[in-house]
């Protein structure tokens, strides 16, 4: 897709304040962004700019760098005692001592927010979780990411943050890989450990991609204290591409009630009127 984004930052200083809430949409998240990704347009802003903890959210970035990196996707990776999360104390259905391809942990950190297969990805990267995020901060400058800062590859940690504008970047930079595409949306997926003869099934973090109501090209969600729920999607709604950002947004199902009031707000037209 052709990159768009610095024309919406300019159509959204021409369209200033006054369409900040177009059309009554109200959206229960604490920040929001939604974006036209043909045109470039931004239909709806809520907070874009503020600075926030994005959680699992990190790990669209984690995947980008993997692939960057041209890493056999075949290589067997174990889960060591340093990839078990003792900051949050999360639980993960992944031993320590099992090994899966780089390919599985690189499904199970984007379907199911694997924290243990994310961990165990920014380790075995050339030079270890130090270089790891040195190019995700990179990275996320290449993209003009100019309001965010990773500091792990698993988003357990408070201080990897963004604003919905720069994950919009991130987003539609992450919809150009056919595995980023395939892995976040994947409803379920069955992995074999093979030297442990047992398999487990797994489950995407995101019920919607089950829907047959929406059309997901890309999904990943994030869930801290600190961070609130967060979703980002890009989906195609009457057809046409949009990039969806909802941060911090509290209670069980207000991301995917305020995905869905976003659907019905397009689909009822008024959103083709901001495209104009």
């Amino acid at each position: 897709m052709k990159k768009i984004i610095l024309a919406a930052c300019v159509i959204f200083a021409f369209i200033g304040c006054a369409s900040a809430q177009p059309g009554g949409l109200n959206l229960r998240s604490q920040a929001a962004l939604i974006l036209d990704a043909e045109h470039g347009r931004i239909l709806f802003h809520k907070n874009a700019d503020a600075i926030m903890p994005i959680a699992s959210i990190t790990k669209l970035m984690t995947a980008i760098v993997v692939l960057d990196a041209n890493l056999p996707l075949t290589d067997q990776i174990f889960i060591e005692d340093g990839d078990v999360d003792i900051l949050k104390n999360t639980r993960s259905r992944l031993r320590v001592g099992s090994s899966l391809s780089r390919r599985d942990m690189l499904r199970l950190a984007l379907m199911s927010s694997e924290n243990r297969a994310a961990a165990a990805l920014g380790r075995t990267y050339p030079g270890g979780i130090g270089a790891f995020v040195e190019a995700m901060n990179r990275k996320a400058f290449e993209l003009g990411m100019g309001n965010s800062y990773f500091v792990d590859s698993t988003g357990l940690n408070s201080a990897n943050v963004s604003t919905a504008r720069d994950l919009a970047k991130l987003v539609d930079a992450a919809e150009d890989y056919d595995i980023i595409r395939e892995f976040s949306t994947t409803a379920k997926h069955a992995v074999i450990f093979g030297d442990e003869d047992r398999s487990l099934q797994f489950v995407n973090s995101n019920n919607l991609v089950s829907s047959s109501n929406w059309d997901i090209g890309v999904s990943k969600t994030g869930f801290l204290s600190e961070a609130g729920r967060c979703l980002v999607m890009q989906a195609k709604i009457t057809g046409k591409p949009v990039i969806i950002v909802l941060l911090d947004s509290w209670g069980k199902n207000t991301r995917l009630g305020d995905a869905n009031r976003i659907k019905k707000w397009m689909e009822t037209g008024f959103a083709r009127k901001v495209r104009g």
